[in-house]
């Protein structure tokens, strides 16, 4: 099987990347046990270009035109960077607050940093839906692996369900998302919480990642869960050492090759700590904003992260500065 990894640039002159704000000119072709080689997009087969170049739906209303914000809002006491902070409703509303230039907030109520214990139900719609109601006009996703928290949280008004599991967790999960005709993110991890940092391993990252999304979203739509209403996100952290992380970011343009929305998570991870020398997560918000315009620059549409300004700040300064072809979004 190929997989291509199309090379956008700012001075580009050909088809727009999945109908956004980067150009390219050429893909890279992967190839399982073969050297890459590097291929003109007008030698691409149009069958082959179609997914890399067709524009991508509105996902919970937010375009898909330009680089989004969805902040982080953890309401666990345990997440690995602000865990207990929010968990009062009145905290978790000023944070959303703060979060005003996000496009969306994800609230959380169940931890799945590295070794996490799994929460039970009750619980997690306990933290969550108080929260949800609490901000009422914020466009909310709602980040769990349970049907149950799904539904109390969409009840309340959340408008998109985030699952780290990819619909694997639950077997109900597919079903309601399907029922409630609301986006869903499908996320990739190898391992549970407790275990995917156990020496993980992959033949190849990228095409492995790729392949396990590919299944992932079939399965979706098979229950009943429409194309336009996917996202994907490679997991960065989940199941991956920093090598496996890093490998990812350098080729997550390979992604739209799905032909759907990405969303990159890798804000304040432990990597970024490790190599920009920042021990305390708190202190990784330059770190983030760098491997986010990074994933800009390869049309990775939607970012989750914890400090929205700096990031809302950071787009900006690099659209106006030529980081694409022209400031074509708002």
């Amino acid at each position: 099987m190929q997989y291509l990894r199309p090379l956008p640039h700012a001075h580009a002159t050909g088809p727009r990347l999945a109908g956004g704000w980067m150009r390219f000119d050429a893909v890279e072709v992967l190839e399982r046990g073969r050297p890459t080689r590097t291929v003109p997009v007008a030698e691409v087969p149009q069958a082959a270009l179609a997914p890399l170049i067709a524009s991508r739906a509105s996902i919970a209303g937010v375009p898909m035109t330009r680089p989004s914000i969805m902040g982080i809002l953890n309401v666990t006491p345990d997440s690995f960077s602000d865990g207990g902070r929010f968990m009062r409703p009145d905290a978790a509303a000023s944070q959303a607050a703060a979060m005003a230039r996000a496009d969306i907030v994800d609230v959380g109520g169940e931890s799945t940093r590295p070794g996490a214990a799994d929460v039970d139900e009750t619980t997690e719609i306990a933290r969550v839906t108080p929260v949800i109601a609490a901000l009422v006009g914020t466009p909310l996703s709602i980040d769990t692996r349970k049907a149950s928290v799904a539904r109390a949280a969409l009840d309340a008004g959340a408008v998109l369900v985030n699952d780290v599991s990819a619909l694997t967790f639950d077997p109900a999960m597919a079903g309601l998302v399907a029922a409630s005709g609301v986006p869903v993110c499908l996320m990739h991890a190898q391992g549970a919480p407790q275990t995917m940092q156990n020496d993980p391993s992959y033949d190849d990252v990228a095409l492995d990642v790729y392949d396990a999304l590919a299944d992932r979203v079939a399965k979706a739509e098979a229950a009943g869960i429409s194309r336009d209403r996917i996202v994907v996100d490679p997991g960065i952290g989940f199941g991956k050492t920093k090598a496996h992380n890093l490998d990812l970011l350098r080729r997550i343009a390979v992604f739209h090759g799905l032909g759907l929305p990405l969303l990159l998570g890798a804000s304040r991870k432990r990597f970024i700590g490790e190599i920009g020398g920042a021990d305390r997560a708190e202190d990784r918000a330059a770190g983030t904003l760098a491997v986010t315009l990074a994933a800009v620059a390869q049309g990775v549409q939607m970012h989750r992260v914890h400090d929205v300004d700096m990031v809302a700040q950071g787009l900006a300064l690099w659209r106006e500065t030529g980081g694409s072809d022209g400031p074509v979004w708002n």
